[in-house]
This record gives C-alpha cells, sequence and structure tokens, in this order.
C-alpha cells in the first residue's frame, strides 16, 4: 500500500456557524453535524446537497453520539445537558439538564450513556430510565474525548491535563492506568477496530499509538503542524485519518505507522480553516470532514 488516490465528491453547506460534531447514522447512508449556532443536521450521501433539520438549540452542540441499538441521536447541549433524538420519527423524545458546563464528547454502550464535561466529570447516564446513575470526577481540566473498547469493556478519557485514562466497565469504572506522555490537551482517541491498539493525540500535534494489553507506547510521531483534533480508523483497521488546525487531514498506513497522503487546500481544494471532525464512513468508504470554515466536505480515498 504506497499511493493514496483523492477526490472531492461534494462540499456541503448551510451551517451558519463553526461545525464541530460529526457523527454515522444507524444506516452509513446518513452522517449527522452539530455546530457552534446550535443547528444538528441530517445528510444523506445519496442525496447529500438536501440537509434536514433535525434540531436547533440555544447553546453550541460539540458532542453527538448514535445509540446503533436504538436509533436514538444523543446531543450534548452545552451549558444544558443532552436531548435525544428518535431518527425515526426526526424528533426529541426527552432530554436531561445534567451541566452549566460544556460538552465535549458523549459514547453509548448498552443501557448507558456517557457524558464528558468541562469540568472533568464523567455522567453516566441510564438510557432506559433517563436519569443520571453516577457523576465520576476523573479531573481537574475538561474530558474533551472518549473511546469505547466494547469487546475489552474498557473506556479510554482523553483530558485537558495531557492525560488518557482507561477505566474497567466492567469494574464499576475502576481506573486501570493513567497513560501520560502528551504535553498538552487529549483532543482525538480512538481503539482501532481489533482494539489491539489505542491511538491518541491532541494539541501537542503528537499522535501516539498503544498497545492495549499493557497499555505501553509502541510509536510517537510528530504528525502535524498545529493542534490535532480528531483521528478516526477505516473499518478494516488498515488506515487511519487524522485532521488538525493546521487546515490538513492526513491518511496514515495504521499498521506500519506511515503517512501516506496529505489532503489540503493547496493541493485538493480542503478546507480554508481548523478541521474539526474527519470520520471514515462505511458506506462507500468516504472520508467526511468538517471545519470551522463551516463546510463539510466528503472525499472519495482510495489505496492503489
Amino acid at each position: 500500500m504506497s499511493k493514496i488516490e483523492v477526490n472531492k465528491l461534494q462540499t456541503l453547506t448551510g451551517h451558519n456557524d463553526c461545525i464541530y460534531a460529526l457523527v454515522e447514522g444507524c444506516d452509513p447512508r446518513f452522517f449527522y453535524t452539530g455546530s457552534g449556532d446550535g443547528m444538528v443536521v441530517e445528510w444523506d450521501q445519496d442525496t447529500p446537497k438536501d440537509g434536514k433539520l433535525i434540531a436547533r438549540l440555544p447553546h453550541s452542540v460539540y458532542a453527538l453520539a448514535v445509540d446503533y441499538s436504538r436509533n436514538l441521536l444523543f446531543i450534548g447541549h452545552n451549558f444544558e445537558g443532552i436531548h435525544v433524538i428518535d431518527l425515526n420519527e426526526s424528533k426529541e423524545i426527552w432530554s436531561l439538564k445534567l451541566t452549566d458546563q460544556a460538552i465535549f464528547d458523549i459514547k453509548v454502550f448498552g443501557d448507558e450513556a456517557y457524558i464528558g464535561t468541562g469540568d472533568g466529570v464523567l455522567i453516566v447516564v441510564d438510557v432506559n430510565s433517563k436519569t443520571v446513575k453516577k457523576h465520576i470526577k476523573l479531573g481537574e481540566k475538561s474530558i474533551r474525548v472518549m473511546s469505547l473498547a466494547k469487546d475489552k469493556r474498557e473506556l479510554a478519557v482523553g483530558l485537558s491535563d495531557h492525560t488518557v485514562k482507561i477505566l474497567d466497565l466492567s469494574d464499576n469504572f475502576k481506573p486501570l492506568t493513567n497513560l501520560t506522555g502528551h504535553t498538552n490537551s487529549v483532543f482525538a482517541l480512538s481503539y482501532s477496530p481489533d482494539e489491539s491498539v489505542l491511538a491518541s493525540a491532541g494539541r501537542d500535534a503528537h499522535l501516539k499509538f498503544w498497545e492495549t494489553d499493557t497499555y505501553s507506547l509502541q510509536e510517537n510521531i510528530v504528525a502535524h503542524m498545529y493542534a490535532i483534533n480528531y483521528l478516526y480508523f477505516k473499518e478494516d483497521g488498515n488506515l487511519l485519518v487524522t485532521c488538525s488546525m493546521d487546515k490538513s487531514i492526513k491518511v496514515w498506513d495504521a499498521r506500519r505507522r506511515k503517512l501516506l497522503k496529505v489532503i489540503d487546500k493547496a493541493r485538493n481544494a480542503g478546507h480554508g480553516t481548523s478541521i474539526n471532525k474527519v470520520i471514515w464512513s462505511s458506506y462507500q468508504g468516504n472520508v467526511i470532514s468538517v471545519s470551522d470554515d463551516r463546510t463539510i466536505s466528503i472525499w472519495q480515498i482510495e489505496a492503489t
């Protein structure tokens, strides 16, 4: 795998502020975006120009999560709590006031939703009873990102105190280990599809790979010029994308830890400002990115 071909398929507009949140739907043909103006929009990759507004909230939206078993969309409403949308009906069915802090990430696992807040608290919500089960104080600074290892039943939490904390979901969120090594906030975090590797990145522009048996550091790469805002593995685990405040997307060989392609404005008519989220869609293998420039890009990326 040495050559990557990139083709920009779409540039989508409609948000009136920076786009911060991006998640794939239960049907991967669809994806959802959330922005600084509180708009949450559903997009169909088959007819991508026709975005559908499904929520408009008074405050910005940094976090979205899909409950794939119930076809629900969880929206993190900054300084308020969560709103839950039934995606079959495209309407809100319940909400919870949880916090006066920013909500930077949400993950749903089984009957629980995990909400990471700006004051370092992990809030555990019971999805069935729609109640808060517990508050777990993980640090004095923001929880910025989380990743689930569903088979291992572990939750990785990246914080602005430069650490990544690993919690045991089968043992009442018992701390398993505390990963140090980043020199600034951890914004990006993902287990590989086979859960053998945890990749982390953040404001220090370093991309780190940890093997998950002992959580020892395997590789440390100076990956971007500025903060890495997000990273995402392709479904087969062979490739990885990162996006950055330096306005670029980079495609990596996830197994060899080698840079394969840089996607930016000069080479590919990419985004003009910070790229905040990127996902590798399991529908047609497209990469989707969102930016402070208020646009969404859909990329066809093929390895030859």
